[in-house]
């Protein structure tokens, strides 16, 4: 079996995959309510709770997949892109097991990890493919064709879409993580109230910070009690534009690149509006979505190991 390590952000997770692609375990500890307080995630804050939580995590996914380490014959970790100090904590953790076990060690891209989380079983999604990969830190079009790797057709020129939704759930007054919490209010309100721009970028790039402004200046220019009225069509207008930016510049990438399957990977990729609006979309599991250690060990099978003890020098970027 593959063991998986990823701490790029602010979630603590392991996983057991078998080179089959069956999922053994699949244990995330989420740091959401830590950083709550603070409106988003403290780099420093994230890399000491990762510190805390790779140990107990890694012992949770041994003892849900029934399986030692001595199961094990493969280390693999994210290593980029990610906060640097949380990538760290990962990093050293595989060093150490793989090390200890003398085993190899599998770097890992984390966009790689989100791709590969749809080679997983039961019903594994092969190349090629078009990928809408769409999270809290990267809006991308990628062109798959292998499993090993992709190539880039867009990205976002300014924030990630799962960042637009988060800091949209601020300005509402609806916390942090505030994706899922605008999403459920969006369900309450008209998505047709407010008119919010979607950018027209050259080429299959995306632009989120101009709706962004928009929704600042709707909720500047309402009355506190105006606002709080007009809080779910907000919500819904807000969203409405971020999934139709999405799902208009996929479509144009699979029409540019003839794609006759489109897929959808990421945090993003579990809000209900964009599932529906992709309908025809091969969709990532809704527990493989979010940041998780599975998808780091998918990929592994498909990226070249580094072999005992050489990944002694190997460093994590930013």
């Amino acid at each position: 079996m593959i063991l998986g390590l990823e701490t790029s952000c602010d979630e603590t997770a392991a996983a057991l995959v078998t080179r089959t692609g069956e999922i053994r375990a699949n244990v995330v500890s989420s740091q959401a309510d830590l950083h709550a307080r603070y409106g988003g995630v403290v780099p420093e804050v994230a890399s000491r709770r990762h510190l805390e939580l790779v140990s107990p995590v890694v012992r949770e996914a041994l003892a849900e997949a029934g399986a030692t380490l001595d199961d094990v014959d493969l280390v693999a970790v994210t290593t980029g892109p990610g906060l640097i100090g949380a990538l760290l904590v990962g990093l050293a953790a595989a060093k150490g097991i793989a090390l200890g076990r003398g085993l190899p060690l599998a770097p890992v891209d984390h966009l790689h990890g989100h791709v590969a989380s749809l080679y997983l079983g039961p019903e594994p999604l092969d190349p090629p493919f078009l990928c809408l990969l769409a999270s809290g830190g990267h809006t991308l079009l990628l062109d798959v064709q292998e499993h090993s790797g992709f190539n880039r057709l867009g990205t976002t020129l300014d924030d990630a879409a799962g960042e637009a939704f988060d800091k949209g759930a601020r300005l509402l007054g609806l916390g942090y993580p505030g994706g899922a919490a605008l999403e459920r209010l969006a369900r309450e309100g008209d998505p047709e109230a407010f008119s919010f721009p979607v950018a027209r970028v050259p080429g299959l790039d995306f632009s989120f910070s101009g709706v962004k402004t928009a929704l600042l200046y709707a909720v500047r220019g309402l009355s506190p009690q105006e606002l709080e009225a007009r809080r779910a069509d907000l919500a819904a207008s807000y969203q409405a534009a971020i999934v139709r930016a999405l799902v208009e510049r996929t479509l144009a990438a699979a029409e540019t690149i003839g794609a006759e399957r489109i897929a959808v990977v990421g945090g993003v990729a579990a809000n209900s509006e964009l599932r529906a609006a992709l309908a025809g979309a091969t969709l990532a599991p809704l527990p493989l979505c979010t940041d998780n250690a599975a998808m780091i060990a998918s990929a592994a099978r498909f990226v070249e190991h580094v072999p005992y003890p050489e990944y002694l020098p190997l460093d994590a970027h930013a």
